[in-house]
């Protein structure tokens, strides 16, 4: 990244701290801004500012914002809370994750034209994760029952670590194919002792950093920030251990996340206080993954648009999403309005960016990849697009009803304490 984009980049981050509550109050988030301004300054066509994408740093700074974002996702979590309600967010992850991904796949191999199908395979898990800070308003809207909002934080905290594994796997396949050398044989290593590394890190390192910094302050051996310094080293030391292990490092950083706000109990700081470093950080470099979003993969969605991508990422945002939800919650006894809410409310987010921007690192450009992540792309740019628009009215309108509801309860319970008071 050349010192002129660098510039741009801090430019825009001032702008937006500016005018971000005038901007959201129009609907339009962050993610949308910097992708606009990636297009527009940055695009390869025409645009003034160069941006080198196969550099690998672009890769880890991309890696490590999602990680950040877990952790400081994560570590707000109460533990208590979701025992009470685990059966939701498992029913979500364990069956509607996998049947989005199948769906996500089969659509794929169908709609989009000289598609292999580990390609499809990839288009498929890309885009099964859901980014909860693209529904940011959705979740820090305290009108929403709690129930809720915790479920679809859970949910996208936990999701993009269970798929990275299957991304990982359908590349390689791609790889091979494609006939690219210097990949690992697609059959080795095992998806199920990556998750299980990057649990075991992730509640290591999360309840020892809690541990630690405990102790540090009840024996003053910590300066005033030093809380918030090691509450950002255990959210990064998670996520690289666990990679150095051949973990999965973003399951690594949400477990090590949980773990951290579990083991924290100290009464005179906040857990979310404590984690506000990692959290402003990974804020920070999302901004620059939104801009290398729209330098890079939103010109590759233009540049291969065709009418069956747009019909992939149309079909993947109102039929892949909602019609597993709705599966798996079947026997939950939510009602149609709050089964819906949570369908909708899965946006595809920086998970997805970060697995396309993956492909095309390793795979290039090449016409046989450049349809899959155009169709990644454009489904979530649409994403961007409209659940940053919907986010406000829709969450309005689930309150409403939810206020119906409880309304229309009461009247009920009083009439039946009447009756029995008169039987009585």
């Amino acid at each position: 990244m050349s010192e002129a984009t660098f510039a741009v980049l801090a430019l825009l981050v001032l702008g937006w701290s500016v005018t971000s509550r005038l901007l959201s109050r129009l609907n339009v988030n962050a993610p949308l801004v910097f992708t606009a301004a990636g297009y527009v300054l940055a695009n390869p066509d025409w645009g003034p500012l160069a941006v080198e994408y196969e550099a690998p740093s672009i890769h880890v700074i991309a890696e490590l914002t999602l990680a950040l974002l877990l952790f400081a996702d994560a570590s707000r979590v109460s533990i208590t809370e979701v025992e009470r309600d685990v059966g939701i967010p498992a029913r979500l992850l364990g069956l509607g994750l996998p049947l989005a991904v199948v769906m996500g796949s089969l659509l794929a191999a169908w709609l989009l034209e000289d598609v292999s199908w580990a390609l499809a395979g990839f288009v498929g898990a890309t885009l099964a994760p859901t980014d909860a800070a693209l529904s940011a308003q959705v979740i820090n809207d305290e009108r929403i029952p709690m129930r809720i909002r915790r479920v679809l934080n859970v949910e996208s905290g936990l999701n993009d670590g269970i798929v990275t594994p299957v991304v990982t796997f359908t590349l390689a396949v791609a790889a091979t194919e494609l006939g690219i050398a210097g990949h690992h044989d697609p059959h080795g290593g095992s998806a199920v002792l990556e998750v299980a590394l990057g649990v075991a890190v992730g509640i290591t390192l999360g309840l020892g950093s809690a541990a630690l910094l405990r102790l540090g302050s009840r024996r003053h051996w910590i300066v005033a920030e030093g809380r918030r310094l090691g509450a950002l080293g255990a959210a990064l030391s998670s996520f690289a251990l666990a990679v150095a292990l051949d973990g999965n490092g973003f399951i690594a950083a949400f477990v090590a996340g949980i773990a951290f706000g579990t083991g924290w109990h100290d009464e005179s700081v906040r857990v979310e206080e404590v984690g506000e470093l990692p959290e402003l950080l990974g804020e920070v470099l999302s901004f620059v993954v939104w801009f290398l979003f729209g330098a890079v993969l939103v010109p590759v969605a233009f540049n291969n648009f065709a009418l069956l991508v747009l019909l992939y990422a149309l079909l993947s945002l109102t039929l892949v999403r909602p019609l597993p939800v709705a599966l798996s919650l079947v026997g939950t006894r939510l009602d149609h309005e709050t089964v819906l809410f949570v369908g909708w409310f899965g946006p595809r987010g920086l998970a997805s960016v970060v697995f396309a921007l993956l492909a095309v690192e390793e795979l290039g450009e090449t016409p046989a990849v450049a349809p899959a992540v155009a169709a990644v792309s454009l489904t979530v740019l649409l994403s961007v697009v409209l659940h940053g628009i919907t986010a406000g009215p829709l969450g309005s309108r689930y309150v409403r009803f939810e206020e119906g509801v409880q309304t229309a309860r009461r009247p009920r319970s009083r009439r039946s304490s009447h009756h029995v008071e008169s039987a009585q």
